[in-house]
């Protein structure tokens, strides 16, 4: 069953859709499900956004399982069968790989990047022409303190762009929403939270739970931290893709 999200959510992640000409018409949507709240919670919102958005698109589902300790992504299948959302589950021992072939890298990075390329060829074997993640305006702070005190740049994750080959569009609709956001409404909706959806992650601190705690520690004596470092990072988050209708200006609001 489907819980409505809040309209404050709707209007955030509807902003961000028409800034970012994030979904167009006819579009073949796959999102990327961990399991944990963020995903699910966008897979909410944009379940309810086919239901009023000026275009029309379809949306599937993917997992991909890393086969790591911990991890039981089994449970979701009902949930996706009970709303009838086409769901793609995929296995690779990633953790294992990782072990074997990881040269100065985190095992985070090895495993988003081998994720990635698996959704990746899911998309094109599937159809999809679009691959919509969780990743919300929290992660892009943390990424953006990350690239400037361990890289020496000034960037973080882009809210729509092309892949390297060019035949599928990367989005994040939630890329002005808060994680306080996105934790509220999966409590009230009771979504089906998979724990721990990264077990080696929580088994050791990160360089992106340190800026997690810091930004939050800042943020207690600055209620606007978060509006400024968006104002701050809005041109990095933007790369038009290079595609004929870049630009549109449909509105992806919710009604009054």
């Amino acid at each position: 069953m489907m819980t409505k999200p809040p309209k404050s959510l709707l209007r955030k992640v509807g902003r961000a859709i028409a800034d970012f000409d994030m979904i167009r018409a006819g579009d073949r949507i796959l999102l990327g499900v961990s399991g944990g709240k963020d995903s699910l919670c966008l897979l909410q919102v944009l379940r309810h956004l086919q239901s009023y958005a000026p275009v029309r698109f379809e949306l599937g589902v993917i997992t991909v399982d890393p086969e790591v300790e911990g991890f039981e992504p089994a449970r979701l299948k009902p949930f996706y069968d009970s709303i009838g959302l086409p769901y793609h589950y995929r296995r690779q021992p990633i953790m294992e790989q990782a072990k074997a072939q990881m040269d100065g890298d985190s095992f985070c990075s090895y495993c988003s990047r081998m994720k990635r390329g698996i959704m990746y060829s899911t998309c094109r074997q599937e159809g999809y022409n679009v691959l919509a993640l969780a990743q919300h305006l929290d992660d892009l702070a943390e990424s953006l303190l990350m690239s400037m005190f361990h890289g020496g740049q000034l960037r973080t994750m882009k809210a729509h762009y092309l892949n390297d080959a060019g035949d599928i569009r990367i989005i994040r609709p939630l890329v002005y929403c808060r994680e306080t956001q996105t934790g509220a409404f999966s409590r009230e909706a009771s979504l089906p939270i998979v724990p721990d959806s990264c077990p080696a992650c929580f088994s050791m601190p990160t360089q992106r739970d340190h800026m997690k705690q810091l930004l939050a520690r800042e943020e207690r004596s600055n209620r606007h931290l978060f509006a400024n470092l968006l104002h701050a990072m809005r041109p990095l988050m933007d790369e038009a893709p290079t595609t004929e209708d870049a630009g549109n200006d449909l509105q992806f609001e919710p009604p009054a």
